[in-house]
């Protein structure tokens, strides 16, 4: 089954898990805030794309880290560290695919890219 991450008040996640539904897929929420982020699915999730794309370096809660916490993540590890401290630093929503829409992980919401999965 596929899988949607993030935080169930985030208004991405809001329009993907609504997109989802529109268009027949059904898929298990898993909430960031009450189940939190594993190790493990850091890194699957690492392992299909960059930490550059996981970590949101754009939203509320990197704005809000101090400068030299920041300056710590600079690879793949650091980004799992500060992840596993701060779920709320990753780019929602992640999405793990069932093998039939295509597998895989993305992050973000793409109507378009998602749509070519269906």
């Amino acid at each position: 089954m596929t899988t949607i991450y993030g935080i169930p008040n985030c208004d991405t996640v809001k329009k993907a898990r609504v997109w989802l539904q529109d268009h027949g897929l059904t898929a298990h929420f898993h909430d960031f805030k009450k189940q939190g982020v594993s190790p493990e699915m850091l890194d699957r999730w690492l392992a299909e794309q960059d930490w550059t794309v996981l970590i949101n370096r754009k939203g509320t809660t990197w704005r809000s880290l101090d400068d030299a916490t920041k300056a710590t993540v600079t690879d793949a590890a650091s980004a799992k560290a500060l992840a596993l401290t701060a779920p709320s630093v990753i780019k929602r929503p992640v999405v793990e695919w069932d093998s039939d829409h295509g597998g895989g992980v993305t992050v973000g919401f793409d109507a378009e890219a998602w749509a070519q999965r269906l």
